[in-house]
């Protein structure tokens, strides 16, 4: 959408996240597993 820094690690700082989310390593964020959306 035309942002020039995204942040990415925002949902890290959560105390629990959808079980389904964002997966994190150390390569970086992956996108999350379909059942996320249904």
């Amino acid at each position: 959408q035309g942002a020039q820094v995204v942040d990415l690690d925002g949902p890290l700082l959560l105390t629990q996240d959808r079980a389904e989310g964002l997966i994190y390593d150390d390569r970086g964020a992956h996108p999350p597993s379909p059942e996320l959306w249904g």
